[in-house]
């Protein structure tokens, strides 16, 4: 049987900031419950008590509350680094750009630091470097369909120090969340065993830089 906790649940699961507040404590369920209301009683197909609703969100945050107790702890102490003028190029996936990738090496120098990410998508190909190798790149996929370009982007990686990051739950989502909270795209996600990077306009790098430093320095 369907009931206002559990359809309380599913709308607030939507809204992963809305669920994150309610976890903390640090939003009022009366007015939550008011917003709420319409959704539920047209999902219920009749009237509502505020006060019902009022309930739910209470035992759904403390739900959230004793989950996070329960959730493995992680040291988050890492360094950050940033990476300037990088571009990100994706392709449509093909064999002929496959059979290309092997050789995509010779375009970079990584002794000089340079950055080269490929991330194989089921459909597509996405290719992080440096922008002062745009045009080698253009060259390079001469033949491939090109579904988009972005420049002006910089990499910004945070190395855990901590070896658990690829067994811990919630490190990645936790990272994401904090940028979205200060409305910070993110282009791309590349992550190895103790590295998260993500792939940011320029524009919004410091802030990004900002916003995670407090993250890894607590």
């Amino acid at each position: 049987m369907v009931t206002v906790s559990h359809i309380v649940k599913k709308i607030v699961s939507r809204q992963p900031f809305v669920e994150d507040a309610l976890g903390r404590g640090i939003i009022s369920t009366a007015n939550i419950a008011e917003e709420l209301l319409p959704e539920l009683e047209k999902e219920l197909g009749k009237k509502v008590k505020h006060a019902a609703v009022v309930m739910a969100l209470r035992r759904y945050s403390e739900e959230i509350s004793e989950h996070r107790k329960n959730t493995k702890r992680f040291d988050y102490t890492a360094e950050i680094l940033i990476k300037t003028n990088i571009c990100d190029f994706t392709a449509v996936k093909s064999t002929s750009l496959l059979a290309k990738l092997k050789n995509i090496y010779n375009i970079i120098n990584f002794e000089r630091g340079d950055a080269l990410n490929v991330i194989l998508g089921n459909n597509e190909v996405s290719i992080v470097i440096n922008e002062k190798y745009s045009d080698k790149l253009v060259k390079f996929l001469g033949g491939e369909k090109i579904l988009n370009k972005e420049f002006n982007l910089v990499s910004l990686a945070i190395i855990f120090t901590a070896d658990d990051f690829l067994h811990t739950p919630g490190i990645i989502f936790n990272a994401v969340r904090k940028l979205a909270w200060d409305n910070i795209n993110i282009y791309e996600i590349v992550s190895t065993m103790t590295e998260l990077t993500f792939i940011l306009h320029k524009k919004d790098s410091m802030k990004a830089y900002e916003v995670l430093q407090e993250m890894v320095g607590k």
